[in-house]
């Protein structure tokens, strides 16, 4: 916006436009355009949950950011079953004869928690509707 235009209504003076200055000497000007209303604000629609029990909608908020996070994390971390070309081709050895290590075993019951977790969250937020 122009400087001189927020001077001048901080002042209360009218600013000449070009509209203006365009007009011949003794022209009358047309009429001011008409005030726009004022804009009101909306409320934000809200729920019953979020009405009645805004403690739940935001701690359920919460646990799905912490288990999107934490499914990313394990995720990251774990190793592949057939670790590329080399695992298909020749296959891992040790996962054929004593399965899953101890380690890895824990892990992958983690992400799947991590996971139930994630979804379970995902679709009681949907319900409350945040």
């Amino acid at each position: 916006m122009n400087p001189l235009l927020m001077v001048a209504t901080a002042a209360g003076q009218a600013v000449p436009t070009a509209a203006a200055t365009a007009l011949p000497r003794g022209a009358a000007a047309s009429s001011p355009l008409p005030a726009a209303p004022p804009i009101v604000p909306q409320p934000a629609p809200t729920t019953w949950f979020s009405q009645h029990v805004p403690w739940l909608t935001h701690g359920l908020a919460g646990i799905f950011i912490i288990a999107a996070i934490a499914l990313v994390f394990l995720l990251a971390i774990q190793t592949t079953k057939q670790e590329g070309l080399t695992g298909s081709i020749g296959g891992r050895v040790e996962s054929t004869y004593r399965g899953r290590l101890g380690a890895e075993e824990l892990l992958k019951r983690w992400t799947g928690v991590a996971a139930v977790v994630f979804v379970a969250s995902a679709f009681v937020l949907s319900l409350t509707g945040i």
